[in-house]
Order: C-alpha cells, then structure tokens, then sequence
C-alpha cells in the first residue's frame, strides 16, 4: 500500500505530461452516460477548497484544501470507458480534534496526505429516444492509498456499482442539447475502518443538471453524495451529501469551471469553492480509409 502511495499519482503525472491534456463533466460528482472516444483521453485537474470538514475516524475538524483533484477517463470502445479519479494532496488546516477517533501519527495543527483513488468502468447500455432516457452503469473500486495515521482518509478498499440515467432537451445547431439532465443511484460496500469483518452498505445517489447559455458557457448544478443505511453509521462511513452550482467556460480548447458547494448533512463541508479546466485530446486511432 505504501508503494502504491506514490506509484499511482506518479503515472497520472506522466500521463498528463504525455497526453498534454487536462476530465468528466467537471465540476460535478453526477456521472453522465456519455462516452469517451475511443482513443481519445480527457483529463481534468483542479483545486477544492472546502470550510468545516469534517473526518470522524480521526476526529479531525478544519478547512481542507485539494490539490490536484484528478480525473482521467479514455474509451476503449464506443460503449465502454475507463476512469481514474482521485486527489494528488489533501491539506487540512486543523482547527479542532476528538480524541475519541482511531489514533494519528503527527504533530501540530495541520496534516496533509494523498486521496484514496477510485478507479471504475463505465458502460453506455442504451442510446436516448424521443421519450425515454439513456442508460449506463458504472462499477469501480477505491484504492487504499493514504494513510489513516495521517487523519484524512481511511485507508480502506470499498467497491460500488451505480445506474446512471441521461436525458437532453432543446437540441439546437451542432445537435447540442439546450439541458441535460442527469441521474445516478447506486451502492457501494464501504469496510468499516475501526470494526473487523463489519461493512457499511451506503446507498448512492446524483442529480445533475447542464444548462446551455451560450455556445461558449454552461451553468451547472446537481445534489450529490451517499446515504447511510445502518442505525449507526462505522467510523468514516457516515452520509455525506453536497449541492454544488456553477458554470463551465469554453475558450482556447479547453473548458474552464468552477462552482459554489453547499454541504447537505452532518458530516459534509459547509461551504466549498471548485475550480478547474478540461481537455479533450484526439483519439490515437487513425480511421479506416
């Protein structure tokens, strides 16, 4: 695990340098159905900044700040695509701590570490109609890339397996739809950190929408997060919900975001700001003569 700490990160370094490229429908959480070409890479990075977060395993309370949030994603056929996602560095400036939380290993009044990576398959099943949506399914994994000492994340292998729902409206020139709305719902097995041989099913849900202003500017927004389906929920496996609303700005072959987030439940931030930019390269493959 310690190995993998800084094997990921440094192959998503490289693929960005190599790819020149920078993912997904930034800045939201929603997942859409649409697929990747195949081929082709889009990367995302940003920055999150978040007030009152909250990491009841340490019991660590603070303002933490994400650097280099990261997201990959390629398609291997026009149905299928892989995805990477995950945080280069977590930085809490610590304002409060429980010591009633699962023991840290550092010293004064902030801690930093690497995000857990999530890495996932998505699959499109069906295209739009007139009247009903397209259809997806996501499945993946989180690897245990950080350390728990450190008192960010949790250090644990959870999986989840989501449906997603799309739909658009309003197509106008260039078949660009006018909205697009989004759905997920899911659930992912998250271990219970501090329980041996306990889980934690959460139930995962998403609803998200894109707004067309002009050719060049989108507004977004979506409720995002998970729901805890036990009376108490283990130690880092408690609900978690955001609102989040912003705007997407296309210029010099990128496209620029950033959003306001709200937080939803006990345990989430309360109030954070988003910003990042998006490329998409061309596919690697030559078409057929």
């Amino acid at each position: 695990m310690a190995r993998m700490r800084f094997v990921l990160p440094g192959l998503l370094t490289a693929l960005i340098a190599c790819s020149a490229v920078l993912g997904q429908q930034r800045p939201l959480l929603t997942d859409d159905v649409d697929i990747t070409p195949p081929g082709a890479f889009e990367v995302g990075a940003g920055v999150d900044f978040f007030q009152g977060a909250k990491f009841p395993l340490s019991g660590i309370k603070g303002d933490l700040t994400r650097v280099g949030d990261i997201r990959v994603k390629t398609g291997f056929a026009s149905n299928v695509e892989f995805q990477v996602e995950g945080v280069l560095q977590n930085y809490v400036a610590i304002t409060s701590i429980n010591s009633a939380g699962a023991p840290i290993a550092f010293n004064g009044n902030s801690a930093n570490d690497i995000g857990d990576f999530r890495i996932s398959t998505k699959f499109k099943l069906r295209n739009e109609t007139q009247y009903l949506p397209a259809i997806g399914f996501k499945v993946g994994f989180d690897l245990p890339n950080s350390n728990q000492t450190r008192g960010i994340g949790t250090n644990q292998l959870n999986v989840f397996g989501k449906v997603i729902l799309q739909k658009k409206f309003g197509e106008v020139r260039n078949m660009t739809p006018r909205l697009n709305l989004m759905g997920n719902i899911g659930l992912e097995i998250m271990t219970a950190p501090t329980q041996l041989f306990s889980q934690n099913d959460v139930f995962l849900y998403g609803l998200a929408g894109i707004f067309r202003v002009s050719d060049n500017v989108n507004i977004v927004s979506e409720v995002n997060g998970r729901v805890n389906t036990r009376g108490v929920a283990p130690l880092g496996t408690e609900s978690l919900g955001q609102f989040r609303l912003g705007a997407q700005v296309r210029a010099s072959g990128l496209r620029f975001d950033a959003a306001g987030a709200f937080g939803l439940t006990k345990y989430s931030p309360q109030t954070g700001f988003i910003f990042g930019v998006t490329y998409l390269s061309p596919s690697i493959f030559t078409p057929a003569k």
